[in-house]
């Protein structure tokens, strides 16, 4: 029998045991799926990495994309470095900018960030504070706050604060507490007299009583909170991996924002399509109510652009700080080709 034959017989066998297993024929021969593996962290701003796992996008790009929760942001950008994780979404840090002055990771799309009007991150009072004078957010000059370690995205948000009031992270005392439980403790404790707290932290706070809002970051002072990245060896070396992964994170994006970021003119959200669906992957990827997950969802560029001008002023504010090689050329650690930006 010849190799044709054979080919053939085998093709007739392949379509008629998927005929008989009700999986389309086009299914049954389509090539093995790229495997591809993504660290994110298990909070509503990785939503649009859910979205596309969960409806397939990634798939229909011909890749197998496996999701590996983490619990820190610092943790996810390590994994990139190790190969633990082809691709890592979470918010930037000093330690990510430090493995990004190494050559270990380059951020190439966006990911969330803090917006007017979006309820992501909050600046709250005690009420000792607050009954002492503490009632705006300029006000936490000289101030006692919890954080959760130096060089987190917390502590760029205090300088970001200073920067925008004139006056310095040297103005304040960042207690640094690790994670965001032990900042609460402190917090209903008094041992700090303000925090930076997630929505749904901060929510639960000012309904028990514990203290008092005094705005939210995006209102205050807008900036990019996330990105996607890779190393860019995958760059390099395997290109056409990248380019799916981003074409199918950018269809998700454009979903996820035609759902969730609609307002009126007042700033309410207007729901939009596929809201109900899209919020249930999301909480189900969280494990948290949807009530919960609608109080914090963050602003995402459905095009996945960049705030590249923010990213230049983390790095300089980082290296200010300590934290970051002042060697490092803040333009080196984007590589925005593929995201079209």
């Amino acid at each position: 029998m010849t190799l044709a034959r054979l080919t053939r017989r085998a093709v007739i066998a392949t379509a008629g045991a998927a005929f008989a297993a009700g999986i389309p024929m086009s299914a049954a021969l389509a090539q093995p799926l790229e495997k591809a593996t993504v660290g994110v962290l298990a909070l509503s701003s990785s939503g649009p990495i859910f979205i596309a796992k969960a409806k397939g996008y990634f798939e229909k790009e011909g890749l197998d994309v496996e999701l590996k929760m983490f619990t820190s942001a610092q943790q996810v950008p390590v994994a990139v470095t190790s190969g633990d994780a082809d691709f890592g979404v979470t918010g930037l840090t000093a330690g990510f900018y430090n493995l990004a002055s190494k050559g270990a990771v380059t951020i190439i799309a966006a990911q969330s960030r803090d917006e007017p009007s979006f309820p992501l991150s909050a600046y709250l009072a005690t009420n000792a504070a607050f009954d002492a004078g503490l009632k705006t957010p300029a006000d936490l000059k000289g101030k006692r706050i919890a954080i959760t370690t130096v060089g987190s995205t917390f502590h760029y948000m205090i300088g970001l604060l200073a920067q925008k009031h004139g006056f310095t992270v040297k103005d304040v005392t960042m207690v640094p507490l690790q994670d965001v439980p032990k900042m609460v403790a402190a917090f209903k404790g008094g041992q700090v007299d303000a925090i930076i707290a997630p929505s749904t932290v901060s929510r639960q706070l000012v309904a028990d009583g514990a203290g008092k809002m005094l705005g939210w970051v995006g209102d205050e002072t807008p900036w990019q909170l996330g990105a996607l990245f890779t190393a860019p060896k995958t760059m390099k070396d395997r290109r056409p991996l990248v380019e799916k992964f981003v074409r199918a994170y950018k269809t998700a994006l454009a979903e996820y924002h035609a759902a969730f970021n609609g307002k009126d003119a007042a700033g309410n959200l207007v729901k939009g399509p596929g809201y109900d669906e899209l919020l249930g992957i999301i909480a189900d990827a969280t494990k948290q109510k949807p009530d919960i997950v609608a109080a914090g969802l963050p602003y995402v560029d459905p095009q996945a652009r960049l705030l590249v001008d923010d990213i230049v002023n983390q790095v300089k504010f980082w290296q200010s700080e300590g934290q970051v090689d002042k060697a490092l050329d803040p333009k080196s650690v984007m590589d925005l080709s593929i995201a079209g930006q």
